[in-house]
């Protein structure tokens, strides 16, 4: 009965080691993924410590390689050394995980009063040419979210550039797409986003940050469930007099 149990434990330790792996390219994935979306939006935030959970995500991403790595050979080769140096970095990335949520909520909270104090600054910079990073990033976020100014298309009457272009007219990339010939112009208000982007950029940069979140936590679950099956296998391991002497039999056959 306790050689089954020990057995099962091996069993779901190999498999959680095949997780780890594919929970390694998943994290790397997810916190290459915030780098690049943070980038486009980089221009509506200051504080360049919102990305320490995507960096820490990436790296506890790497070393789970190197750790599913570590609990195959260990399970496979029976090792007590191998599995407890396997249980005590699991306990180090859990830790890790922690730490990644909770500031993956300080900075969630954050990035509201970021855009909020950034994103007039950033209109105000506007000129309207693609060789202004401030332009660029402007007309992406309002073609990517579909949305016009701050809190709406109004708030371009208030920026440099609408003063000195004096054409009556937003930029194009305020238009919707399925109208034709749209020039911005505000005679014809129907033809733009009526939503403001300070709100969709805060919803989309929380949302980003929600992802983190929740890798962090399933994967940090998965990690207890390791902690606790290599925990397992060594008690028993220790205890269990019939494993020790199968083991000894094995290694001489």
């Amino acid at each position: 009965m306790g050689q089954c149990g020990i057995t099962s434990s091996k069993t779901v330790l190999v498999f959680l080691n095949l997780i780890f792996w594919a929970a390694a390219g998943i994290l790397c994935y997810i916190g290459a993924y915030v780098f690049i979306t943070y980038d486009d939006y980089d221009h509506f935030f200051e504080d360049i410590y919102t990305l320490i959970p995507a960096v820490i995500i990436i790296a506890v991403g790497s070393l789970l390689f190197v750790i599913g790595l570590i609990g195959c050979c260990a399970t496979i080769r029976e090792s007590s050394c191998g599995l407890a140096t396997f249980a005590a970095i699991l306990l180090l990335v859990f830790m890790t995980e922690c730490v990644v949520v909770v500031l993956g909520y300080i900075y969630r909270a954050k990035v509201e009063d970021q855009v909020n104090h950034s994103i007039q600054k950033v209109y105000n910079e506007y000129n309207g040419t693609n060789t202004d990073a401030p332009s660029r990033a402007i007309d992406y976020v309002q073609r990517q979210l579909r949305c016009c100014g701050i809190h709406n298309y109004s708030d371009w009457r208030y920026t440099h550039w609408f003063k000195e272009s004096k054409n009556n007219s937003v930029p194009v990339s305020c238009c919707q797409p399925n109208i034709n010939n749209c020039t911005g112009t505000l005679t014809r208000p129907g033809d733009l986003y009526q939503e403001g982007c300070e709100a969709l950029v805060v919803k989309k940069l929380k949302e980003i940050m929600m992802y983190v979140i929740w890798a962090a936590l399933t994967f940090a679950s998965i990690q207890m469930l390791g902690m606790l099956c290599a925990c397992v296998v060594l008690c028993r391991r220790s205890h269990d007099p019939a494993y020790e002497l199968l083991v000894t039999t094995n290694s001489y056959a």
